[in-house]
């Protein structure tokens, strides 16, 4: 009795520690590679935590279980003849002894928790874990890359990704269970994404049908798929799967009701069309092509998943042959005379070039090192208030270095002026940035328009007139910087830099440089960027005659 009343104080614990989990005070982690791998490290100690607190219980019953075993005999014989067994001082003084001391002493152990250093160990760590929003997010990010990456659930619950040699499902163990997919629908459902919700709790009852088992019934993944297919406008199917969970629950609240009405719609439906057969639902399994993915507020959402996926990239052979590689010595600047970077050209119009060796390994990671302990959800400026804020279109998180703190800040500060001829006195901070999960910024200016003119204003630097962009990591698949306008695809490379700029000589905005960077796939992506603003570039790059020069 008292071994299943210490088991359910444990199991009462563990499940108000998890509870606890919800209310964590940092969150957005799930948007930085970089600060999830701390994640990798805590669960480990507290996994070894955990096998201390299980070692301990086992001894612990352990002597428990000796010593009510050899009480068990001794009382066999004390019973079979008490005054007997007590007629002897020996026994009667250690019966005394027992019941005085030993007996106290083993109720000292029974009522020892060896659960208390592993439930003081996962409290230290509680409130670095991720919270309820980190795992909507992460969620969120999983159907962004299926969406963008055209990822089937079924393979993607396996594990099974594009662009890669090996096969991580087998190599990780990445492969998402029933639980987990329905996890993935409900998520979607209660953000009322009918499309992706029907997408994931196909995949569950897909996963059902074929024996695996799970904590929730197939009656759950019924009602939501059903409804969720019906908000897809799918009657005949939304029928067939609500009589399949009528069949299976026919004390179902909702399902008797549900049928009755969709049976009702599609009724009025056919009479409409002045027909009176009821076609019989479609069998095939829902896959990505069988619904169309509602539009959303991002015009050119296609063009820009397509060059993600290396689709569309309008480098004709007569533009490439416009290609040229060289080495730049910043107009014989000292510093690069005798070792001149590396330039390619990316593009042709407009001018988009590649520095190769732009970093060298040892100044990436003391850049991260830098970087990684302040890293703070990217924020993006509104262009009517200037203010910055979060936004959902840009997932990753982010830090700014000053020259001043580092040798090495200084030093690529200086290599970037030196190389692009631009001033860095009036440039921005470098600004460090690791993608998360499905981590991407979607298509958007680096400049401020016309109709933005508070977005820079409290700089006093004017408008951002190029950008540079180092590349810190490789990116096993996705993460691509792209540019919808004009069809390019750049991947990320590590040590290299691209540059291009943002204004025309003239001042006016580039509008062709609207440019994305995609959702990264597998891997970790890590930039840094270094934006030039037009104040103290006047003799370094002065304006041009016309609009467009």
């Amino acid at each position: 009795m008292g071994t299943s009343l210490r088991k359910m104080h444990f199991l009462a614990v563990s499940i108000w520690t998890v509870c606890c989990l919800c209310c964590g005070v940092q969150a957005e982690i799930f948007s930085s590679i970089g600060q999830m791998t701390d994640l990798i490290f805590t669960e480990r100690e507290l996994v070894q935590s955990l096998k201390e607190y299980i070692q301990a219980e086992e001894s612990k019953l352990a002597a428990v279980k000796n010593w009510a075993n050899k009480l068990d005999m001794l009382t066999r014989t004390s019973t079979s003849d008490p005054e007997g067994f007590l007629a002897h001082p020996v026994n009667a003084y250690k019966l005394v002894k027992r019941l005085n001391t030993e007996w106290s002493e083993l109720e000292s152990l029974v009522l020892h928790d060896p659960s208390d250093g592993f439930i003081s160990n996962i409290s230290v760590h509680r409130q670095y874990f991720p919270d309820e929003e980190d795992e909507k997010g992460a969620a969120k990010a999983l159907m962004r890359l299926q969406d963008t990456y055209h990822l089937d659930s079924e393979s993607f619950s396996k594990g099974k990704l594009p662009g890669q040699g090996h096969d991580p499902g087998v190599r990780y163990n990445a492969f998402l269970t029933v639980d987990d997919c329905f996890d993935m629908g409900k998520t979607a459902y209660n953000e009322n994404d009918y499309y992706h919700s029907v997408l994931w709790m196909q995949q569950a009852l897909r996963q059902m049908d074929a024996g695996e088992e799970s904590k929730i019934s197939k009656a759950e993944v019924l009602d939501y798929l059903s409804y969720s297919v019906y908000q897809m406008g799918d009657l005949r199917r939304a029928i067939e799967l609500t009589r399949r969970l009528v069949f299976i629950d026919p004390s179902h609240q909702r399902a008797g009701g549900n049928l009755r009405y969709f049976e009702q719609l599609l009724s009025k439906e056919l009479m409409e069309r002045g027909r009176d057969n009821q076609e019989p639902a479609d069998e095939k399994p829902i896959q990505l092509g069988t619904y169309e993915r509602p539009k959303d507020y991002l015009p050119e959402r296609e063009i820009y998943e397509s060059l993600c996926r290396g689709e569309g990239v309008k480098l004709t052979p007569q533009r490439l042959s416009r290609l040229f590689c060289r080495y730049q010595d910043g107009n014989r600047n000292p510093r690069l005379l005798l070792k001149p970077m590396k330039e390619e050209d990316e593009w042709d119009n407009p001018h988009i070039v590649r520095y190769l060796e732009a970093l060298s390994d040892e100044e990436i990671e003391k850049i991260k090192e830098l970087a990684k302990p302040r890293l703070a959800r990217a924020t993006v400026r509104d262009p009517k208030t200037g203010v910055l804020t979060t936004a959902h279109y840009r997932v990753s998180k982010s830090a700014w270095l000053e020259g001043e703190e580092d040798p090495v800040i200084a030093r690529v500060n200086q290599r970037i002026e030196d190389v692009t001829g631009l001033s860095v006195d009036t440039a921005e901070l470098l600004q460090v940035a690791n993608y998360g999960v499905g981590g991407q910024y979607e298509p958007h200016y680096d400049f401020s328009r016309r109709d933005e003119p508070e977005a820079f204003k409290s700089l006093g630097t004017g408008n951002r007139v190029a950008t540079y962009l180092n590349y810190m990591s490789d990116v096993e698949a996705g993460g691509a910087t792209v540019f919808p306008d004009f069809g390019a695809a750049i991947k990320p490379i590590k040590g290299t830099a691209v540059f291009w700029y943002n204004l025309f000589r003239s001042g006016e905005g580039d509008y062709r440089t609207r440019h994305a960077a995609c959702p990264v796939l597998v891997g970790s992506k890590w930039v840094s960027n270094k934006w030039f603003h037009e104040r103290g570039q006047e003799f370094r790059r002065p304006c041009g005659l016309t609009e467009v020069d």
